[in-house]
């Protein structure tokens, strides 16, 4: 078998053969890995006929000329039709506004950049197609605080953290709502929140918001049903299920339960849907609206909860992939005689995705009409889990077959396997682009701005067939120019900023792409150094966003504590020898921290503790950089010493499961929040002076 041919084949079908890793040494795909994944996105490679087969398909489909569904081009640029084209063929552009705009393709048969921003249809010798006409950047911070020079600040917070009376073990909209609504009142102009994602309605196992069953809809376990349906519905039904000291015991836990906590949000989802069915409620109409709105992903969705549903109750394998065959086809016979069969089931999975839409769109408008110009930020996960829903639904689009990771570096030396699932390249530019464009729409809707974790993923990722170890992956890339003009175009669409998480191995040219579309970057203080320098104030970009940590990082006061060092030693993640090397690393980068912060003689002038002091005089740093946005984690601002995730870690360490101390309509009253927001705004306003 020929190895050159194979790798002819991976290159045409998007793979890396040849990759460079991040410690900057050249790495080359293993034959057995390529024939491994090319045969997971459609093009069998097993043996030497099956190569020259899967070639000659693809260089037949490269070769035609068929016009995609949906081609894009940035506003004022002249769009290349010669491979479907003659040159002066005349056309005809109907606009989103109804206007018709005739035109003809110029010498080289290409369609003058003439066409306004939007989604227009180009009808042109017989045929059709959509033009997603991007603007030339994102809404941007300086459009949402309307300065020529922002410098915003707001905070960052784990959802399920918050607390209210009566939220039933976990942080809720309602709660949300108080917290933008209090932050709002102190200056905040953003709050970024974890991803609210779909999970698994019938596995209350699985909680992790970044390997979600759908990235379209919205976990309903987040909703606060009292602040739609009212508080005496809420009432009487947590009365009829019985759930008044489940919910008080749930509450009084320092971790959240969450198999028993989403148990009992479920008992009373269900008996309020109960009571909302049974009578006239005046939401009746809201609810049909929503509904009609949501149109076939929403049903599909709902159906798919309703199948797992019914097969938990049997015990019978969740996986849509294990799935008896009639089942697989979201759009066939047997799909549409099962929801005929179990219409109140779906009802009640719609009736839950209204409730958390609703409450979502509450906490946004608090946001803003608190005074925040941006608001809520979203969260977007890098993927699906391929046994979920979105997989289910846009089976052309998504790759469920394989799992997206990051190849071995020195700090993981197997890879990780994220156990997600991400886009199909080929099906995206098939199917116009629809899945990706519906995503985006989603988790625009209820905010001001979307966080974009690991945006690397717009232009390449790392997947692995299922069941693979990490290291046999490769490089799969993505059509990121049309990405990102959809993104920009969405962006402007929405009046919503864009935040690439960018940390980690960063293809060359993708960050000056995301800037140069008014796409902010990530830089984080404890990763802002070069071997325990740490970088000095004007030496922050002015395209990035600037934070004191992530969810994956320790907080501030742990960082300075080693608590990530701790509880890596305590579960064996690294041996005695690696644990003191690190502790000593870690007593360097103190050392470095200190001495950076201590350029400002307003730093270290109390008498409090010293770990105090670093987190104050870490704030008060990064209110005084160029970042047009910083972000503090509500841990730093009230000083924790808890990591919300340790990566590497399952069910050892108790991810996404730490509750906030106190109610979230009074976390920022405590002496010590309230010195650092009032630090970081005056921080920020002397940052504004100075670069104005």
């Amino acid at each position: 078998m020929s190895d050159a041919q194979l790798e002819i084949l991976a290159s045409r079908a998007g793979l890396a053969v040849d990759w460079i890793d991040a410690n900057g040494r050249p790495q080359k795909v293993a034959p057995a890995v390529l024939r491994a994944v090319l045969t997971e996105l459609g093009h069998p490679a097993g043996t030497a006929q099956e190569i020259d087969a899967s070639l000659l398909e693809l260089q037949r489909r490269q070769q035609e000329r068929r016009l995609p569904p949906l081609l894009t081009v940035d506003v004022d640029t002249p769009l290349d039709l010669a491979r479907y084209f003659e040159a002066d063929t005349p056309c005809e552009i109907h606009l989103e506004d109804g206007a018709r705009l005739s035109l003809r393709l110029d010498d080289q048969a290409r369609l003058p950049g003439l066409v306004p921003a939007g989604y227009q249809h180009v009808h042109i010798a017989g045929q059709r197609f959509t033009l997603a006409v991007a603007p030339p950047r994102c809404y941007t911070v300086a459009d949402a605080v309307d300065q020529a020079v922002p410098r915003a600040w707001g905070l960052s917070v784990q959802l399920y953290g918050l607390r209210r009376p009566g939220d039933g073990g976990f942080g809720d909209t309602q709660a949300l709502e108080e917290l933008a609504r209090v932050a709002g009142e102190r200056g905040a102009d953003a709050l970024a929140i974890s991803p609210l994602h779909a999970m698994f309605s019938a596995d209350t196992g699985r909680y992790s918001p970044y390997s979600p069953s759908s990235r379209l809809f919205l976990n309903a376990l987040y909703a606060a049903p009292g602040m739609i349906l009212g508080e005496r519905a809420l009432r009487d039904a947590i009365d009829s299920s019985g759930l008044t000291e489940r919910f008080k015991h749930l509450e009084d836990l320092t971790l959240i339960d969450w198999p028993a906590a989403a148990e009992a949000k479920q008992t009373l989802l269900q008996a309020l849907y109960d009571g909302f069915t049974a009578g006239q409620h005046p939401l009746h109409p809201d609810f049909a609206s929503f509904r009609h709105a949501g149109g076939e992903a929403l049903e599909n969705h709902c159906r798919f909860e309703a199948i797992q549903a019914m097969r938990a109750a049997s015990g019978e394998n969740l996986d849509w992939r294990q799935w008896p065959p009639q089942w697989h086809d979201p759009q066939g016979a047997a799909l549409h005689a099962f929801a005929e069969a179990h219409a109140d089931r779906i009802g009640y999975f719609a009736f839950c995705q209204w409730l958390i839409h609703r409450g979502l769109e509450r906490a946004q408008t608090a946001a803003r009409s608190a005074g925040m110009g941006i608001g809520l930020i979203a969260d977007l996960a890098v993927g699906a889990d391929g046994a979920g829903s979105q997989a289910w639904s846009f089976q052309d689009e998504l790759l469920a077959s394989l799992t997206v990771g990051a190849p071995p570096d020195i700090l993981n030396r197997s890879g990780q396997g994220w156990g997600i699932s991400a886009f199909s390249p080929e099906g995206l530019v098939r199917n116009g682009f629809r899945a990706f464009i519906d995503m985006l729409r989603a988790n625009f809707a209820h905010a001001g701005g979307l966080r974009i974790d690991h945006v690397m993923g717009l232009q390449r990722l790392w997947v692995i067939p299922n069941g693979s170890a990490p290291a046999d992956g490769a490089y799969l890339y993505y059509p990121v120019d049309d990405l990102l003009r959809l993104l920009t175009l969405e962006s402007h669409r929405h009046q919503a900023i864009v935040l690439g998480e960018d940390l980690g191995t960063v293809p060359d040219g993708l960050r000056e792409k995301l800037s140069a579309r008014g796409m902010l970057g990530m830089r984080v203080l404890l990763f802002e150094q070069d071997n325990t320098r740490f970088k000095p104030i004007l030496d922050w970009p002015d395209n990035a966003l600037a934070t004191t940590s992530t969810h994956d990082l320790p907080t501030l006061n742990g960082w300075w504590h080693g608590r990530d060092i701790d509880w890596n030693a305590r579960l064996g993640l690294i041996d005695a020898n690696g644990e003191i090397d690190w502790r000593r690393y870690r007593e360097r980068e103190r050392e470095g921290l200190r001495g950076a912060l201590s350029q400002d003689p307003q730093n270290f002038r109390e008498e409090s503790h010293e770990a105090d002091q670093v987190v104050d005089a870490s704030v008060r740093f990064l209110g005084h950089t160029r970042a047009p946005l910083v972000l503090l984690p509500l841990e730093d601002a009230l000083g924790l010493d808890e990591q919300a995730n340790l990566p590497g870690t399952i069910d050892t360490h108790p991810n996404w499961s730490r509750r906030l101390p106190g109610l979230s309509e009074a976390l920022l009253d405590g002496a010590d929040a309230a010195r650092r927001l009032e630090l970081l705004a005056c921080a920020r306003l002397q940052a504004a002076e100075r670069d104005r």
